[in-house]
C-alpha cells in the first residue's frame, strides 16, 4: 500500500467562541443571566451600566459593530492613554495629586468615586434574597424548648438522642429500643425513662412531634382537647384513631358506622374533628425556600384593537454598553501590552453585547409565535389550548429544534391568566373522532372540571371519565386518564369519597 496525499473539499460546522457564548447565554435563566452580566461588568473594563433608563445608547455601525461616537473618537484620537485620562472633561478630576497628603487619606478624598455598583440601575433596589436570615430547623426549635425545660442531666441526654432521631416532619425515625441500647451501661438508662422523656417531648411545640405512627400523633393532639361540651365527640375521635385508622384512611364509612355504632351525622362531625389535626406536625416549622420568578416576556391585550402585544420585560437584566472613554484609549497602530489588553477587552465586550441582542431577538421571535398559536388559551383558558411541539415553532422561525428548546427552558411569560413557563405551552395531542386534535393540557383541564363537579358520595372512576370524554369525541385510554389525573395531584376515586357533600 502506497502512502499519498489527497486534497478534498468539504464543509463542516465550527463552534467559534462567539457561537459558544451565544448558545450559553441563550439557555440561561433570568437570574443566571443577571449574574453573568454582573461578572462581565466586573471583569471587563470596557463594559458599563446605563444608569439612566432615559439615556439613549449610541447606535452601532452595521458594518463594523462599533458605536458611531466610538468610531469617531478612535479616528480623531492622537493623544496617549495618559493624556486622555488627564484631559477627560466628564469628571471633576484634579490636575495633579497634592505632594503633601495625610497618612489616613483615602482615594475617594482625592478622586471622585465613578464606579457604579451592580444594582445602581435601581436606586430603590433591595436584594432581600442575599440578606443573611437564620431559619430555625425543627431540631433547633425542639432543642431550644429542651434547654428551657426543667429536668435532670440524664433526661436531657436522653432528650438529645430522641430529638436527633426526629426527621423534618416530626416523626421518630428510630425505635425506642435502638435509642435505649445506644446508651452506655454506665449511665444506667432504663427503657421506661426513655419512654417518659419521649412522651414529654411529644408535648413540645408542635404538639405530637416525635410520633412513631400516625395513630400516636393524632392521639397526642386529641388528648390536648379540653372541652366538656365536645367530650363525646373527642372520645369517638380517639376510638376511631386508635382502633380503626385504616378504615378511615380507606374511606370505608359503612364499616366505620358498623364498628363504632355511630350515625352518619355523628360520624361526619367526628371525621371533621380528626381532619383538623396535623398529621405531620413538624412540616411547618421550617418551610421550604420561596422561589421568585421574574417573567422574561410580558403579554398584554390591546383594548382598542383586541390584538395581543408581546414585549420583553425590561427589568430582567441591567442595560450595558461599551465605555466610550476606555474605548477611546485603544490605538490601532500600537502593539504594546496595554493596548493589546484594551483591544482584546473591547472585542470581548462587542461579542458579549451582540450575544445579548441575539438572545433577546430569538426569545422575542419564539414568544411571538407561541402567542399567535395559543390565542385560544389566552382568550378562553386551558380547555382551548392547542397541540404544539418544538418542531412547529422551529419551522415557523426557521431555527433548529435544539435552539427552541434552549430558548423555552427556564423562561417565563406573564399573561393575564398568570405566569407560565414557555414549555407549558407545548403539549402532545390526542386524535378526536372528527379527525381533529386535542392537546393533553386541554384534556387535563376537562378532567379537572369533571372531578370538581362529581358527586362526592360516588366519585368518578377513571373508566367513567374515559366514557365521558368519548361522548365529547375525545378518545383517551383509561391508563392515560390515570396518568393525567396523577399529574394533577388528584387521588383515585376511592380516596375522593366523602361521607356527606
Amino acid at each position: 500500500m502506497k502512502l499519498s496525499l489527497q486534497l478534498k473539499l468539504g464543509q463542516n460546522l465550527t463552534m467559534t467562541p462567539q457561537l459558544q457564548q451565544a448558545i450559553r447565554l441563550l439557555q440561561l435563566s433570568t437570574l443566571d443571566l443577571q449574574q453573568e452580566i454582573h461578572e462581565a461588568l466586573e471583569s471587563n473594563p470596557m463594559l458599563e451600566l446605563i444608569e439612566n433608563s432615559d439615556e439613549e445608547e449610541p447606535a452601532l455601525n452595521q458594518e463594523t459593530g462599533i458605536q458611531d461616537s466610538e468610531k469617531e473618537t478612535l479616528q480623531n484620537s492622537d493623544a496617549s492613554p495618559e493624556e486622555e485620562v488627564l484631559n477627560d472633561e466628564g469628571g471633576d478630576w484634579p490636575e495633579q495629586i497634592p505632594n503633601d497628603l495625610a497618612v489616613d487619606t483615602n482615594w475617594d478624598d482625592i478622586y471622585p468615586n465613578t464606579y457604579s455598583s451592580i444594582n445602581s440601575y435601581d436606586e430603590n433596589f433591595i436584594d432581600y434574597e442575599s440578606t443573611n436570615t437564620a431559619v430555625d430547623t425543627l431540631q433547633d426549635h425542639l432543642l431550644w424548648q429542651l434547654n428551657l425545660t426543667t429536668m435532670s442531666e440524664k433526661d436531657k441526654t436522653i432528650g438529645l438522642a430522641i430529638i436527633d432521631a426526629i426527621d423534618h416532619q416530626g416523626m421518630l425515625t428510630v425505635d425506642i429500643q435502638s435509642i435505649h441500647s445506644d446508651f452506655e451501661p454506665e449511665l444506667e438508662v432504663e427503657l421506661d425513662e426513655v419512654l417518659a422523656v419521649l412522651h414529654r417531648i411529644q408535648l413540645f411545640d408542635p404538639i405530637g412531634v416525635g410520633y412513631r405512627d400516625l395513630s400516636e400523633c393524632l392521639l397526642v393532639q386529641l388528648n390536648q382537647y379540653d372541652d366538656p361540651e365536645q367530650e363525646n365527640l373527642i372520645s369517638n375521635a380517639k376510638f376511631i384513631v386508635e382502633h380503626h385508622i385504616k378504615l378511615l384512611g380507606n374511606r370505608d364509612y359503612a364499616q366505620l358506622m358498623r364498628k363504632t355504632k355511630l350515625k352518619e351525622a355523628e360520624l361526619q362531625k367526628t371525621i371533621e374533628l380528626i381532619a383538623n389535626l396535623e398529621p405531620k406536625p413538624g412540616a411547618n416549622i421550617s418551610p421550604p425556600t420561596t422561589n421568585y420568578i421574574v417573567p422574561d416576556v410580558i403579554v398584554t391585550k390591546k383594548v382598542e384593537s383586541g390584538q395581543w402585544k408581546v414585549e420583553l420585560n425590561p427589568e430582567t437584566a441591567p442595560k450595558i454598553r461599551i465605555n466610550s472613554n476606555y474605548a477611546s484609549l485603544v490605538k490601532r497602530a500600537s502593539s504594546s501590552d496595554d493596548n493589546n489588553y484594551l483591544r482584546d477587552n473591547l472585542q470581548e465586550a462587542r461579542w458579549f453585547i451582540k450575544s445579548l441582542q441575539s438572545r433577546n431577538e430569538t426569545l422575542m421571535k419564539v414568544a411571538t409565535r407561541i402567542v399567535e398559536h395559543q390565542k385560544g388559551f389566552l382568550e378562553f383558558g386551558e380547555e382551548a389550548m392547542k397541540p404544539l411541539v418544538l418542531h412547529d415553532i422551529a419551522k415557523a422561525v426557521d431555527m433548529h429544534e435544539s435552539t427552541i428548546s434552549r430558548v423555552t427552558s427556564q423562561k417565563y411569560m406573564h399573561t393575564p391568566r398568570g405566569i407560565f413557563e414557555l414549555k407549558y405551552f407545548f403539549s402532545s395531542h390526542v386524535t378526536t373522532k372528527g379527525g381533529g386534535e386535542c392537546s393533553s393540557t386541554a384534556i387535563r383541564a376537562i378532567i379537572k372540571k369533571l372531578i370538581a363537579a362529581e358527586n362526592a358520595r360516588k366519585p368518578l372512576s377513571d373508566s367513567q371519565i374515559t366514557q365521558l370524554l368519548e361522548e365529547k369525541g375525545i378518545n383517551v385510554a383509561r391508563r392515560t386518564i390515570a396518568k393525567y389525573r396523577e399529574s394533577l395531584s388528584i387521588p383515585p376515586s376511592n380516596e375522593r369519597k366523602k361521607l356527606l357533600e
